[in-house]
């Protein structure tokens, strides 16, 4: 049984919006061969990979057991592989229990989700809602993000200017990121000025379509220690699901994350979230999350996110050095993208995004209506 586990290898497809002309196969196959490359890693009995996590979904890939479909490109043939079909995050934490369980010794995660495919991704969402009471009112995640945007909004003093800075800031900072070529800067006026699709949500505030993979190995610490000059160790993770109804919950207090939030911490043996991280990879699908994920991380006071940012706390935190969601990663697969670019970070491998000498990091995730499920998980190096 191993008592660390270390993140050896990270892969990403660019996240594009519209990848009309690439399956999903050759998308996770792309990002396999490039782990395998970086480590020399194989399949099968005493070839290294003992193990596979996958991230898809059934409605986003237009099948029934999506990860059926990818055994082959993940060498499933050759051994275990299992699925998650909630945020990417997930995936991590399922690797890290194979490895500390003692079932594996080196395992491989890759997420895969093309938002492109169907007619629009707020049809696949609205399926999230039971079909007697939410649906027939036309909920979905964006609509719901809208209700708690108001919600949130009035009760931090969260202005649509602090909207704009939030996107004009995630922006600029995914135009600097290679691996989100499409984002282009926007200025506050843009911002401001783009259509309004669930009040007071407008479309620049919401995170685009897009298409992508990623990938990572994870193996105990002796075997990462011989695959990585500079493995990343998952030292505590945490995760927690509200209740399913949005009636039945307080969608500006972030309870869940609270609470994913502190038992990560607690294995991590974190006691001040505040001074504790050089970085911060937060999946923030609307802008308004911003803020109000901080809160519930523990990084400002809970209905001080505003004030936060006003007071440059963002950029002091190095919140989103990547872009974060609102830079465009299919939600499905926002937390494992937040805890590759953490790695990368930590691994001293972010180009012109790095943070110099960053130590430790923390890699959120969310999913579901308004927040209704959170991941978190704290990264450190040697």
């Amino acid at each position: 049984m191993s008592d660390r586990v270390g993140i050896c290898a990270v892969a990403q497809t660019p996240w594009v919006q519209n990848l009309w002309g690439q399956r999903f196969q050759g998308l996770a196959l792309g990002v396999v061969e490039d782990l395998r490359r970086q480590t020399g890693l194989g399949f099968g009995e005493g070839t290294g990979i003992d193990a596979t996590v996958s991230v898809s979904d059934d409605l986003y890939d237009a099948r029934t057991i999506s990860n059926n479909a990818l055994t082959d490109v993940l060498g499933a043939h050759h051994g275990c592989e299992e699925k998650v079909a909630q945020d990417g995050l997930q995936a991590l934490t399922y690797g890290l229990a194979m490895i500390r369980s003692g079932h594996a010794q080196v395992v491989l995660v890759v997420g895969h989700c093309k938002e492109s495919q169907g007619q629009s991704r707020n049809q696949v969402t609205h399926l999230a809602f039971d079909p007697f009471f939410t649906r027939p009112v036309g909920l979905d995640f964006l609509a719901a993000a809208g209700l708690q945007a108001q919600a949130y909004m009035a009760r931090s003093g969260l202005s649509a200017r602090h909207l704009a800075e939030i996107v004009v800031r995630a922006r600029a900072a995914g135009a600097a990121n290679p691996f989100t070529p499409e984002v282009t800067a926007l200025t506050e006026d843009e911002v401001l000025a783009s259509p309004l699709v669930a009040d007071p949500l407008r479309q620049a505030h919401v995170s685009p379509v897009s298409d992508g993979a990623v990938g990572l190995i994870l193996a105990s610490e002796d075997r990462a220690r011989a695959l990585s000059d500079t493995p990343v160790w998952i030292e505590g993770v945490g995760s927690c699901l509200d209740t399913f109804f949005l009636g039945d919950r307080d969608l500006a207090a972030p309870w869940a994350l609270q609470q994913a939030a502190a038992r990560a911490y607690r294995r991590a043996g974190v006691s001040d979230p505040t001074t504790a991280f050089d970085l911060v990879e937060l999946s923030d699908p609307y802008a308004y999350q911003q803020p109000l994920w901080l809160e519930g991380l523990g990084l400002c006071p809970e209905g001080k996110g505003p004030r936060f940012l006003d007071g440059g706390g963002a950029e002091r935190a190095n919140v989103n050095r990547s872009g974060g969601v609102l830079a465009g990663n299919p939600v499905l697969l926002g937390g494992l993208v937040r805890a590759a670019e953490a790695a990368l970070q930590l691994m001293g491998k972010a180009g012109a995004r790095q943070v110099p000498n960053a130590r430790r990091a923390l890699a959120h995730g969310t999913m579901g209506p308004a927040g209704q499920f959170h991941a978190v998980a704290v990264l450190e190096r040697d």
